[in-house]
């Protein structure tokens, strides 16, 4: 089964600015482009970090009000870490100072389930891509990986007939009635083993824009007892059975 790759939904022309671009480029640059965020590269096209709208609003919200009374100010040494941080970019001129690091990156050979995983646990909105040699060759957002549900129903079906039942489970493309709808999956039949029913609904679900399974399956023989000194099928589906 071969997941969608983060390489065929991500957007190839990366705008991006350098150590040393001006604050007020790296803020024409998002104007420009209608963007919210872009990552800051070295000489050899590799990400340093990345800049979002936030943090230029932190240097926005940094400029004194003339008609405010002066507040009093500490030094950086008194600050948290992440206080520091923050009062560096008020400060900041150009990109190198304004950016955050280290970046949240993705490979373009990564799946689109560990992009959008990456992006849910570290609460980013976009993701520079890289290639094997970690090198700037894209960018892919939240709207690029909800491309993959809108897959229509009947791709879905066939990637279940295909790769689930006829290569992994060596079954008939009759074998099991399989219906799909609105992305949610339906298995029904009965099947020869317990082992050959939970790696058909462990695999249904990995498939690129299955929303979910339904699984109204059953089997003749109850063979969780015969691992792992005796599998319950054989070939591809061994590695499968290893990691139910």
């Amino acid at each position: 089964m071969k997941h969608n790759k983060v390489g065929s939904v991500m957007t190839t022309e990366v705008v991006r600015a350098e150590y040393g671009t001006p604050f007020k480029e790296v803020a024409r640059l998002l104007a420009d482009h209608r963007i919210s965020g872009l990552p800051v590269v070295d000489e050899d096209d590799h990400v340093i970090g990345v800049i979002s709208e936030t943090d230029l609003m932190v240097r926005q919200a940094a400029t004194p009000d003339p008609y405010e009374p002066p507040r009093h100010r500490f030094g950086l040494a008194g600050l948290t870490r992440g206080a520091r941080r923050q009062a560096v970019k008020a400060k900041a001129r150009t990109a190198g100072h304004l950016m955050t690091e280290p970046p949240v990156v993705a490979h373009a050979e990564d799946t689109i389930v560990q992009a959008a995983r990456t992006m849910a646990q570290r609460r980013v909105e976009r993701l520079p891509v890289l290639d094997e040699e970690n090198r700037l060759v894209g960018i892919v957002t939240r709207r690029d990986l909800l491309q993959v549900f809108l897959r229509p129903d009947a791709e879905i079906r066939t990637e279940v007939i295909d790769e689930v039942l006829v290569r992994t489970l060596w079954l008939a493309p009759s074998g099991v009635d399989v219906s799909v709808t609105e992305g949610v999956v339906t298995l029904a039949g009965h099947m020869e083993r317990r082992t050959e029913t939970e790696i058909a609904v462990s695999m249904t679900r990995q498939i690129d824009g299955v929303v979910g399974v339904v699984d109204q399956l059953t089997y003749r023989l109850d063979d969780a007892h015969l691992r792992p000194d005796e599998p319950a099928v054989h070939g591809v589906a061994d590695d499968w059975l290893r990691k139910l």
